[in-house]
Order: C-alpha cells, then sequence, then structure tokens
C-alpha cells in the first residue's frame, strides 16, 4: 500500500499541512484512535473524498497508518512491497483479492502476503489500522 500515491499516504500528504509535527519514531508511542479519528474528519481530504489518513508509526522496515473511510469509498487496486496487516477497529470493510473478497468487520484482523494486489472498500465508515514491515529495512516512500 506504500509504493503507490494511491495509498492511505496520499490523503495525509494533502492534510499534513494542518497538522502539527509529532514524532513518528520513538521508543515508545502511544494513540488514541478515537481522537485521532476525531482529527481526520476535520480535514479536507475526509470532507472532500470521503476518506483521510495519518501515518502514526514510521521507521526505515515498520510502518503504521490509520485509515478513515466513509462507505462506498474505495482505495484503489494496489500491492505492498512488504507485508502487512490490515485491522479494522470500527465499522465494516471490504479486501478484493484477485480471487476472493475477505469480509473484515470490527474487531478483524488480516495479514498479506507482499505484493499481493488487492482494494480496499468501507461498507460503512470504518477506521482501519494498516501496519507494513519490509523485509531488511526496504521501505518505499
Amino acid at each position: 500500500m506504500a509504493d503507490q500515491p494511491r495509498g492511505p499516504d496520499a490523503p495525509e500528504e494533502r492534510a499534513s499541512a494542518t497538522r502539527l509535527p509529532r514524532p513518528l519514531a520513538a521508543p515508545v508511542l502511544t494513540f488514541d484512535l478515537a481522537a485521532e479519528a476525531g482529527r481526520l474528519r476535520m480535514e479536507s481530504p475526509w470532507l472532500q473524498r470521503g476518506r483521510n489518513a495519518v501515518t502514526l508509526v514510521k521507521y526505515d522496515d515498520f510502518r503504521v497508518v490509520f485509515m478513515l473511510m466513509k462507505p462506498g469509498t474505495r482505495l484503489q487496486e494496489h500491492h505492498a512491497s512488504g507485508r502487512i496487516s490490515v485491522q479494522t477497529v470500527t465499522g465494516r470493510v471490504l479486501l478484493h483479492l484477485k480471487e476472493q473478497t475477505i469480509a473484515l468487520p470490527a474487531g478483524h484482523l488480516l495479514a498479506l502476503e507482499r505484493e499481493l494486489v488487492h482494494d480496499v472498500e468501507a461498507v460503512e465508515e470504518s477506521g482501519v489500522l494498516l501496519t507494513i514491515a519490509w523485509p531488511g529495512g526496504a521501505a518505499r516512500g
């Protein structure tokens, strides 16, 4: 997901001018996801396109992104060069793979091998945690 500009980081880039800087790497980081969702709902990507994202943790080999999506919005087909996990915190999303669709209601987690082409569709307003891990610190983007 992080390899292509249409992934979850694209809306964040447009919203970052209004965000206060904060550490993305530290020995300990904690997050209030409800507060993060509230902030994402105030930014223009959410208001204009129905989705928004923020990178919470960023290392060379590891990334955590929190995405918020309105019903019917979709992250178009893409892939990640690292292994990913997708955890639905609130709502319900569908993850479309080439040969199957997997429903991920709140409280569910999916792990995908690297380079698997997929897209994500929100069935209802959804908060999703995306984790990406790259072998040997080979992150792109």
